[in-house]
């Protein structure tokens, strides 16, 4: 991370919540009130100079000066597609790598969101999964992504903001991050922070039924879930997590969700497209079965190849004709759009490409947020 204010035993502001901002003013002997203060400066104007922080006394300045510190994530690298897609791979305190991507639309843009450092679930079509896990981000690393693209795109200007999306779907399994990820997504959607609303902050969850359980009532957000198979024996092998919590468990948690939450009316099934291994009619015909009474809309996604997978796109006509038996049959059914070809736009794809490049060229510097 770049160190933008810095000294020993100071409080990091971007690795707090909401509510722990308003108790480290309290702890500093200020009113409770100035923290809402310093959020709007911190992330509807992006300003991380307390000397900028113009309705702030200066006594207040300087003893911020003196507690707090505020870093800014790390550009390792960045690149744009031909189509407007934006990714970063950014580094992080450790060494280790995270990716962020932006995707811009005639109607939205949307940010996907690293929650961990690699991922533990092991799924067997997912590059990240290749890649092992590492650790948890913090707070101020996943909201630091939005920050980060926000300042990069202008979005800190109140006549442009880029962002209008934020998926909790790069790298990792969120609800493994729990206390993180919903404190982070709580000042998404903050009135005096960025100010998304909650039915356009996406949460992706592979199935952590305890976790998902008790998000409601930390964070109500929109929620879309990776199935990618139609029965326990096939998502056992795909999805290994589905061997604690199988479908029979998994989609009453869903509906249980569904039924609290004000954010999200439906689910978005996510469902990858795997040549010959889950994208057959008679796969269709389960997936009708199990989730006829399940509020939702089904995203197919056609598989994003990586070295040494097992595994093969679907044929765009083999796409089309799942595709059309579910829409026959009552559900609304998309297909993912692939976006940003050129720079390797899937999941973990362009952290194992700066991996390998940094190896070949360790002394030439790639780019930072300091430019």
């Amino acid at each position: 991370m770049v160190d933008i204010q810095k000294s020993e035993e100071k409080t990091n502001l971007f690795d707090l919540g909401l509510e722990e901002i308003k108790q480290f003013f309290v702890e500093i002997d200020e009113k409770p009130f100035r923290s809402t203060q310093l959020v709007k400066w911190l992330y509807q104007h992006g300003v991380t100079d307390f000397d900028e922080m113009t309705n702030l006394s200066k006594s207040l300045r300087e003893k911020l000066k003196k507690h707090v510190q505020l870093e800014a994530l790390e550009i390792e690298h960045e690149e744009k597609s031909n189509d407007g897609t934006v990714k970063w791979v950014l580094r992080i305190p450790g060494g280790q790598l995270i990716e962020t991507v932006f995707i811009p639309e005639a109607d939205r843009g949307t940010l996907c969101i690293s929650s961990q450092v690699g991922c533990a679930l092991d799924c067997s079509f997912c590059s990240t999964a290749q890649q092992g896990f590492n650790r948890n981000l913090s707070i101020g690393e996943i909201i630091g992504q939005l920050w980060l693209a926000n300042q990069r795109l202008g979005g800190f200007d109140k006549d442009n903001r880029p962002v209008s999306n934020v998926v909790m779907m790069g790298m990792g399994e969120p609800l493994l991050n729990f206390d993180a990820v919903t404190k982070a997504m709580n000042i998404m959607m903050d009135d005096n922070a960025f100010g998304l609303s909650k039915r356009r902050v996406t949460i992706s969850t592979s199935g952590v039924v305890p976790a998902l359980g008790r998000l409601q009532a930390h964070s109500d957000v929109a929620l879309a879930l990776s199935l990618h198979a139609p029965n326990n024996e096939l998502r056992n092998e795909l999805v290994p997590l589905n061997k604690k919590y199988p479908i029979e468990v998994l989609l009453p948690a869903v509906k249980s969700y569904l039924d609290a939450s004000a954010a999200a009316k439906r689910v978005t099934i996510e469902y990858v497209m795997l040549d010959g291994v889950n994208d057959k009619i008679e796969h269709a015909k389960q997936l009708k079965k199990i989730l006829h009474d399940v509020p939702c809309k089904i995203n197919l996604i056609p598989f994003n190849p990586f070295p040494n997978s097992q595994y093969v796109r679907s044929k765009n006509q083999q796409i089309q004709r799942f595709a059309e038996f579910l829409v026959k049959n009552g559900f609304i059914v998309t297909t993912r759009k692939t976006r940003g070809d050129d720079i390797d736009a899937a999941c973990g794809q362009l952290v194992g490409k700066v991996k390998d490049k940094t190896k070949r060229t360790r002394s030439i510097p790639i780019n930072t947020v300091s430019e």
